[in-house]
């Protein structure tokens, strides 16, 4: 599809990646941007409308895809990451919890409740902000993993079901992106607009996955070794 003209909505388009997106949208020239975050006084992006949205609540889902009927571009970018030190710690649970609410639930309400709007308008496109995360072992980050892991499945299982209403829907999968989420991790990091720009790309060339970094690329290209990198950690 042609990102020019169309009308997209972004999830946590506040900042970091998703204010990124909503940049690139503008910069493209698409018709109109609508940004899903939480404050919507908070937002003050030129050529863009905020909408109020929390992705973890299905009835402020539904009231935000009633006020975006004309959208044909939907990117669920919004997301938290949490760290605990050990696996151990008696907080995973309730954390994994409170992760899966907005990076698992959150995609599934945003996405099934945007797809017949989708349809209607013509097909258009699903970005699902993915992670590398899904492919590697990491006991500070597992929680988060396992999020990524699910929402990596459960975007497979869309893109089937959506492909027959011409709905594409691309995995995008990064490592460390530059952004408020990773300040204090030393380790090398994408610059938020370089990866929007990927993806758009990637949307406009009908790609289905988008590895949006050397690591990613390292990293899935690994997973059929015999000692693949979540079996041996990076």
């Amino acid at each position: 599809m042609n990102i020019k003209n169309s009308v997209a909505f972004v999830t946590g388009a506040n900042r970091g990646l998703g204010l990124a997106f909503a940049r690139e949208l503008v910069a493209r020239g698409a018709a109109k941007v609508y940004a899903g975050v939480r404050n919507p006084d908070g937002v003050d992006i030129p050529g863009v409308t905020a909408i109020r949205l929390d992705v973890s609540d299905p009835a402020s889902v539904a009231a935000a895809v009633a006020q975006a009927g004309d959208v044909t571009l939907v990117v669920n970018n919004a997301g938290i990451a949490r760290v605990l030190p050990s696996m151990l710690e008696p907080g995973l649970v309730d954390m994994a919890r409170d992760i899966f609410e907005t990076n698992y639930y959150g995609v599934m309400h945003v996405s099934l409740a945007f797809a017949p709007v989708l349809k209607a308008n013509g097909g258009g496109a699903i970005v699902n902000v993915l992670s590398d995360a899904a492919w590697i072992a990491s006991p500070l980050l597992s929680a988060y993993s396992a999020s990524k892991a699910a929402a990596w499945s459960f975007t497979n299982s869309l893109r089937r079901e959506l492909e027959g209403q011409g709905t594409s829907v691309q995995g995008l999968h990064v490592g460390f992106i530059d952004t408020d989420l990773t300040q204090g991790f030393d380790v090398p990091k994408v610059q938020p607009s370089e990866v929007a720009i990927q993806s758009l790309d990637g949307v406009e060339q009908g790609k289905q996955e988008v590895l949006a970094d050397q690591g990613t690329r390292a990293i899935k290209a690994g997973l059929s070794a015999e000692r693949a990198p979540y079996l041996a950690g990076v």
